[in-house]
């Protein structure tokens, strides 16, 4: 980052960008990183106002908008500053998500493959531990839809 920006931030907004560097986020888990990703969402989102609050006024004052982008230009880049820590953030959380995912899922595989090899021996059969079906107004409709329908082809059948 150059140092002109950096010029620009008070202590704790650097210490938040040093926060999203690579080798930072590389040692948190995903509680970390979305407590990271709201601050830096946060901060990110208070410049990203309080630019378009300045800017909208200036353009209020001066009855133009050319020169609202100028005197406000801090304000702007400050919001993208944080805009580019936050995609650091959220792209470190997205791989951070898959791989929690992915993680159970192969968890949830690996107790599913158990749960069949055990149930085989215990004589209960396919059924001995399934849920009973329930009935709802949906699948009473679509039972009474394919009992009609079959009438209606054995009828036909029945006529000719």
């Amino acid at each position: 980052m150059k140092k002109s920006i950096l010029a620009m931030l008070n202590d704790s907004e650097q210490a938040l960008l040093r926060e999203t560097e690579a080798r930072e986020l590389e040692g948190l888990d995903e509680d970390d990183l979305l407590d990271l990703h709201t601050r830096v969402r946060r901060a990110r989102t208070k410049y990203s106002k309080l630019y378009r609050r300045r800017a909208s006024a200036q353009v209020g004052k001066d009855a133009r908008r050319s020169g609202a982008h100028p005197k406000h230009a801090r304000t702007a880049v400050k919001a993208e500053v944080f805009e580019d820590a936050l995609a650091r953030v959220s792209r470190q959380l997205a791989r951070a998500a898959k791989e929690s995912a992915d993680l159970l899922k192969a968890e949830r595989l690996a107790a599913a493959r158990k749960g069949k090899g055990a149930s085989k021996g215990d004589g209960g059969g396919k059924g001995s531990d399934a849920k009973a079906k329930r009935r709802t107004p949906a699948s009473k409709r679509a039972s009474a839809s394919a009992r009609a329908s079959t009438r209606r082809k054995e009828a036909a059948r029945d006529s000719r």
